[in-house]
């Protein structure tokens, strides 16, 4: 049953955005967008990177000030000109990247700028016993002395929930809230958020992983290029027109991978054990020209076994043997000399340097090789940076743009441009698509499919089961450290995965 404002409720939407404009130097960000929000509803907000998403929740929630329209809260125009008004208003946004001091306590923390004082202290009590109510309304079961640095990802965005719970907050905004987490995590925040709903309080809900939206939301609003693109009740939510409202064109071949035939053995792996999984070997072959996914649940070992092959995390034993050459790699350095290359799961803490420019980021990976008698070749730098901005087709404003500006799936291109400069023979891919929207996802299997024509070995490692079937020509699967089978073409289908991923066995090998 549809939890969204009953048809029968008269009253006026809990939150309502009526013909909203914003524009930036260059950049229409919005145009007459409308949105209405019931209350005791989840609204999914979806749309590409650059859709104008974060704009109209920064506009929301007091961040920033909209040039044009109006914003109305049960039914009264009001103006939205600070957070502090948006929070006096009930709204609270919940940022992809947690906004808490990881020094504090998590009481502190829920506190934060409202501490309650007596006799011109800070009553440390209050706030223990205030705070513990909140954390145990989103199902946290933590001492609220705990400092925050030392909770996972997914006990920190409770927190943050708890936190604007304590604002008395009536409307939740959570951009991206699964980005970071793992399933289980996921699963509590999404029993939380449904019993906020069942408690009256209202969630706009922005993610890219459509399955999670068709999961939870009552409704969801699409944004195109800074317009509405439409809109879909509870029981009219499916991928696929989720997707071509998005987009705007039906997406029939999404994945662009054509299977063909793949060269000389690229990248071998023999009895390779890590230190996340000593009791495992991992034994598998890529060959020239091959798209092989590294499929499993969430702790299975998958992003602990392309490290350990990078040399990011030494090896506790084994052989890897690159075009059919023993290769001792302990580090990066002696990786990438070798001809692999990685992007990692986390691009910002790993991937790039955020205040570089876009230039610089794309001449890291080369820097040792790009040098005139100690200096850096400019010239060079130069040349990569245009031919890598063009063939990615890297939306930037120029090469000298701090590469934090970008949108995730530009921020993804660099990553992926800065390692195709050296022309490596085995690319290892940790979550290639994570947090980023359908059409820079399309522009990421197509350079993985023209990479693999050209003789590139690509590894990738993905958590989206459509991915792996669709991007893959043979899939392996990992279980608590071990590889469980290895699926071909043919055989690749969720059921064949999920088997595999916990533990069970390939059908036709059972003893």
């Amino acid at each position: 049953m549809q939890n969204s404002e009953s048809s029968l409720d008269l009253r006026p939407p809990l939150l309502e955005v009526r013909a909203v404009g914003k524009r930036f130097p260059g950049v229409r960000a919005l145009h007459e967008v409308d949105l209405r929000l019931g209350r005791g509803e989840v609204l999914a907000v979806i749309g590409e990177n650059g859709a104008g998403k974060s704009t109209l929740m920064k506009i929301l929630a007091g961040v920033q000030l909209p040039d044009s329209g109006e914003i109305l809260v049960d039914g009264e125009p009001v103006a939205m000109d600070s957070v502090q008004t948006a929070m006096r208003l009930g709204i609270a946004l919940i940022h992809q990247e947690l906004n808490l001091a990881t020094n504090l306590s998590a009481g502190a923390n829920i506190f934060l700028g409202r501490e309650p004082r007596k006799f011109g202290v800070i009553d440390e009590r209050v706030i223990s016993r205030e705070s513990k109510r909140f954390l145990d309304r989103v199902g946290l079961e933590i001492d609220p002395g705990e400092v925050v640095g030392n909770l996972s990802i997914g006990r920190q965005q409770m927190v943050e929930i708890a936190k604007a719970l304590s604002i008395d907050a009536r409307v939740l905004i959570m951009d991206e809230p699964t980005s970071s987490l793992s399933r289980k995590e996921a699963e509590n925040l999404f029993a939380v958020i449904r019993d906020l709903r069942s408690r009256g309080v209202s969630v706009i809900y922005i993610s890219h992983r459509l399955g999670e939206v068709k999961e939870l939301a009552d409704r969801v609003a699409v944004l195109r290029d800074g317009e509405n693109a439409g809109e879909l009740g509870r029981e009219e939510i499916e991928h696929d027109r989720m997707v071509t409202m998005m987009v705007g064109r039906d997406l029939s071949r999404f994945y662009p991978h054509e299977p063909h035939a793949p060269g000389e053995v690229a990248l071998e792996v023999r009895d390779l054990r890590t230190p996340a999984h000593p009791a495992h070997t991992l034994n598998f072959s890529i060959r020239a020209g091959e798209i092989v996914g590294l499929a499993g649940l969430v702790g299975a070992g998958r992003t602990e076994a392309v490290r350990t092959i990078f040399g990011a995390t030494p090896a506790l034993g084994g052989e890897i043997r690159i075009g059919g050459e023993t290769r001792a790699i302990r580090t990066p350095r002696e990786a990438i000399q070798a001809g692999l290359a990685l992007a990692p799961e986390d691009r910002k803490q790993q991937g790039l340097i955020l205040d570089m420019a876009v230039r610089e980021n794309l001449s890291l990976a080369s820097l040792r090789r790009d040098q005139r008698r100690g200096f850096l070749d400019l010239k060079k730098e130069s040349e990569i940076s245009a031919e890598t901005i063009g063939k990615l087709r890297v939306k930037t404003p120029g090469d000298r743009q701090a590469v934090r500006y970008l949108s995730g799936g530009n921020q993804q291109k660099v990553v992926l441009g800065k390692w195709l400069a050296l022309r490596p023979k085995v690319l290892l891919l940790d979550e290639p698509t994570r947090g980023i929207d359908i059409g820079a996802k399309r522009e990421i299997y197509a350079l993985m499919e023209e990479l693999a024509r050209e003789g590139m070995a690509i590894l990738f490692v993905s958590s989206e089961m459509e991915e792996i079937l669709g991007m893959s020509d043979r899939a392996l699967v990992m279980h608590e450290g071990r590889l469980t089978g290895e699926l071909g073409r043919s055989e690749l289908g969720e059921e064949a995965v999920m088997r595999l991923a916990t533990g069970g066995e390939k059908r036709g090998e059972a003893a």
